[in-house]
């Protein structure tokens, strides 16, 4: 081999690498964006499953308490409006707004049930409560593994070098599923 195909092939063996390098990266970098946006579907996804059963078992909870407590039409009519805001929803962040309403809307709901003893005492009441419970339980923790998600996400998304990476192709900040500011006060219980 003489001195000039050495040199060419060094030369070729350099641009090679100065080209594969860059391109693995930015491929694996790609990839695990898409992954990591992926997961933040499927974890959503999975909230929703658990949004909608709630939202599925509403009615008859509002029928049941409705049957004791006639008069408390204002609660009624806010749980189902921020019902129908759920079910109108569109992007991540209105169907989040609109959960946290009806979060809210629920819990004005169940003040009203602790006014009603005979409610409390009611089986099919009892049962109803007892899902939403559970499904409430549910909602909180696929809500953690959604915002768990979202968090690596995001982390990965501001990290330097990946942030330009983010940014050439467009992979913009998830939102979290946060609980409301109503929600986070510690309710007062006095006997």
């Amino acid at each position: 081999m003489t001195q000039g195909q050495k040199t060419a092939l060094i030369v070729v063996g350099v641009v090679l690498l100065v080209v594969l390098i860059p391109y693995s990266y930015l491929k694996g970098t790609y990839n695990s964006l898409v992954r990591m946006d992926e997961g933040i579907k499927g974890a959503w996804a999975q909230v929703e499953n658990q949004l909608q059963r709630r939202y599925d078992l509403i009615p008859n909870y509002v029928e049941t308490v409705k049957g004791y407590a006639a008069h408390e039409k204002e609660v009624f009519l806010k749980v189902t409006e921020a019902r129908s805001k759920v079910a109108r929803a569109g992007p991540i962040s209105e169907k989040i707004a609109a959960n946290n309403e009806l979060s809210s809307a629920l819990g004005r709901l169940l003040v009203v049930v602790e006014r009603y003893p005979d409610l409390k005492a009611n089986a099919n009441f009892i049962r109803l409560q007892d899902e939403l419970a559970g499904t409430e339980n549910r909602i909180a923790v696929e809500r953690r593994r959604f915002n768990e998600a979202v968090r690596i996400y995001n982390t990965k998304i501001r990290s330097f070098p990946t942030n330009l990476i983010a940014g050439m192709f467009g992979f913009e900040k998830a939102a979290f599923f946060e609980v409301p500011e109503e929600k986070q006060e510690v309710p007062k219980v006095s006997f």
